[in-house]
């Protein structure tokens, strides 16, 4: 019997977008189990807090389907990412891709990743041609514009988003 292996997708996921659900349903093909590692990363100034991230992550992974035996559960991490995965036993980090200009960013930091801990392998998922253009920031600023984000994030997701924006002060109306 083989050793299981465990994967990390980590992400600050603010908010959650299709495009992440479409990584975390195609990550369980790659790995036994999945942990959806969420980034406190105070740093980007995140329009929701950690335990509002795990709780709408947590969410949305429960709908996830998933026929082939994989696991998946959400664990917020506060640390370097490399340390966290070290503590999970993990040992491949997955990562979406879009596009090219994702590529150098993650390129780099998977060097970094690996001269920390070479046992622990980066592995790139394309994103799917739906999601190719989706990011966290964009959709956070189309609906702080009072745009149309349905397409780009699961249902609960936009309700939630709106709602804080509203609740922050920061949703634009036409009346502004």
């Amino acid at each position: 019997m083989r050793d299981r292996r465990i994967g990390v997708y980590p992400g600050t996921f603010d908010p959650v977008t299709n495009g992440h659900m479409d990584i975390i349903s195609r990550a369980t093909h790659v790995v036994d189990h999945l942990v959806i590692g969420v980034a406190a990363n105070a740093g980007k100034d995140p329009l929701f807090s950690l335990d509002e991230r795990v709780q709408m992550l947590e969410e949305q992974v429960s709908r996830v389907t998933n026929g082939d035996g994989s696991e998946m559960e959400v664990v917020p991490f506060n640390q370097l990412l490399m340390n966290f995965v070290d503590a999970l036993g993990a040992k491949v980090i997955l990562r979406g891709l879009r596009a090219v200009s994702d590529f150098e960013y993650e390129f780099q930091m998977a060097a970094v990743n690996a001269r920390l801990n070479d046992r622990v392998e980066t592995v790139f998922l394309m994103a799917s041609e739906n999601h190719q253009f989706i990011a966290s920031r964009f959709v956070k600023e189309v609906a702080r514009l009072g745009g149309d984000i349905s397409k780009f994030v699961p249902k609960e997701i936009e309700r939630r988003t709106v709602q804080k924006l509203r609740d922050t002060g920061d949703l634009m109306t036409h009346e502004d």
